[in-house]
């Protein structure tokens, strides 16, 4: 029976696409909203000497190598900025689409394994079909993820963005929603920019942000890099260690780094299982502890014969302590956040994952005897709870005076395109009708408020009930009359079939589909039964 009502809902579904065909809804109404992506979630282009401009991040083909002569880089510690090792290289961020190219699919040429370069596709889709437009409400901030979150350059560009909005919309504030260390760069803004900010920005959104870092995963990525694509696209794509030798002069990892002041449940700790000789030249194996703090000095030792070869020359690359003291200021002017009385804060961060929060390398069996033995030694993790990436007592921990702090069962990169997310986005911006049985703090869920089922069995007559209300978006129609003279359209179909061996099903339905509103919508009605008798 079931097959058989599921047929007719899908006959319904086409003959309401004869009667009306749907179109993209834009509402005009709506408040701007800018996105602004996470670490390694822009498309960067490389610009040589002579305006040649080829993308560079992300890219497949020739990926490494391109990537190590375009954006290999060192730290200016006068500047406060990463500049490429090949003078004649500057990377921009494109600004297509209104900002929203750059962090959309960020290898729009790939065709297979997609899924695993899109950033904000699914949440542009999703913020489309709620009457958001490209250029008019809906734009996008990618920036260089190589340099700090409190670079004044990038800065520039933002307080440009927040202005170029705020005109195009005829003086409506902005709602910022930023991912991960998004966060950071947003928070740092509105420490060092707050008139701006208090000018242009009505709500921030932020989701999965590192508010006190992700000390276990940043710690293993400066000591053996990372893998931002998994599966079998990291053969064709950047190497692990080509990654790391960028990341190790990024001040951007460095203000990622677990916050030393920040009062832990459970300190992130850097294990190794060393050997060491005793009084007695004994080879002696224990398992030593190190702190925030004092992490940092083995860190450096590990890393101080760390070299890369660009253009035939060898390159020392060790523990940037420069970078490092760079990254206690971003700290520490962070920590001094105040948040605008004039503007909402949301704060959505995963839980459920199992998140790395300290780091243990070696073994009994194989213990460490040289701490320059750590860079190509995989680590063990201890975990705890968050998404995966960003343990949820960082994500917590912003330090802001927040409208709500909500968790969602979800990893790092997955929260952007989950659907629970966007409905609980949906619900602070006020967008459509509100559901009034909806709180996202304690039930984030999507009730089954639209679609009712009912179902009895009672001496093999089974009844089935269906209950929907449907919404379609009504397009520009010449020929069709103004929505104001519409009436009610009403329809009923019935579908019956018997077996072979004497049982019977039959469905009927009822479809009332009312006059277009002033939103361009129409609602329908559609109530269903189906019954079957063995």
């Amino acid at each position: 029976m079931a097959m058989i009502l599921e047929e007719i809902l899908e006959s319904i579904e086409v003959w309401l696409h004869v009667i009306k065909k749907k179109q993209q809804y834009v509402n005009p109404n709506l408040d701007p909203v800018l996105l602004v992506p996470g670490i390694a979630g822009s498309i960067l282009t490389a610009v040589d000497g002579k305006g040649h401009e080829e993308r560079v991040w992300v890219r497949l083909l020739a990926a490494d190598r391109k990537f190590r002569t375009k954006m290999w880089s060192r730290f200016d510690p006068s500047s406060g900025k990463t500049l490429s090792l090949d003078p004649e290289t500057r990377v921009v961020v494109p600004e297509d689409r209104f900002g929203l190219y750059s962090c959309d699919v960020l290898d729009p040429d790939m065709i297979i394994g997609k899924d695993s370069v899109c950033y904000f596709h699914d949440m542009i889709e999703e913020m489309i079909s709620w009457g958001f437009q490209e250029g008019e409400t809906l734009f996008g901030f990618g920036y260089d993820f190589r340099q700090s979150n409190r670079l004044q350059e990038t800065f520039d560009r933002f307080t440009a963005k927040l202005e170029s909005i705020y005109k195009c919309s005829e003086g409506k504030k902005v709602t910022i929603i930023s991912h991960s260390m998004g966060g950071l760069l947003v928070k740092c803004f509105m420490c060092l920019h707050k008139d701006v900010f208090e000018k242009y920005v009505k709500n921030w959104i932020a989701i999965a942000a590192p508010f006190q870092g992700a000390p276990g995963y940043i710690t293993d990525t400066l000591l053996n890099g990372i893998s931002f694509v998994e599966g079998w696209e990291q053969s064709l794509f950047i190497s692990k260690w080509s990654m790391h030798q960028l990341l190790i002069e990024c001040p951007s990892i460095y203000e990622l780094m677990g916050c030393p002041d920040f009062d832990w449940s459970t300190p992130p700790l850097l294990q190794i299982w060393r050997e060491r000789s005793d009084s007695s030249s004994n080879s002696v194996v224990k398992l030593e502890s190190y702190d925030l703090r004092e992490s940092i000095s083995i860190i450096e030792e590990a890393l101080a014969d760390n070299k890369i070869q660009y253009d035939g020359v060898d390159l020392h690359l060790p523990f940037n302590r420069e970078i490092f003291k760079w990254a206690n200021k971003t700290r520490e002017i962070m920590s001094s956040a105040k948040l605008p009385s004039t503007v909402k804060f949301y704060n959505i961060y995963g839980t459920c994952n199992d998140t790395p929060l300290s780091v243990r390398y070696g073994s009994m069996e194989t213990p460490i005897s040289d701490l320059k033995q750590l860079v190509p030694c995989e680590p063990d993790y201890i975990c705890v709870d968050g998404d995966g990436t960003v343990p949820v007592e960082s994500a917590m921990a912003d330090g802001l005076k927040a409208e709500a702090r909500i968790a969602v069962p979800g990893d790092h990169r997955g929260l952007v395109c989950d659907p629970h997310v966007f409905r609980i986005i949906k619900h602070y911006l006020k967008i459509g009708y509100p559901d009034p049985y909806y709180n996202p703090i304690n039930d984030y869920v999507i009730l089954p408020t639209s679609t009712e089922y009912a179902k009895l069995d009672e001496d093999g007559l089974q009844i089935t009930a269906v209950k929907e209300h449907w919404e379609f978006i009504s397009g520009d129609d010449e020929n069709s009359k103004d929505a104001t003279n519409e009436t009610s359209i009403h329809a009923s179909v019935s579908v019956g079939h018997v077996g072979n061996d004497h049982s019977r099903e039959e469905a009927h339905a009822t479809v009332t589909v009312h006059p277009q509103d002033s939103q361009g919508k129409k609602h329908v009605e559609v109530r269903a039964i189906g019954m079957s008798v063995c």
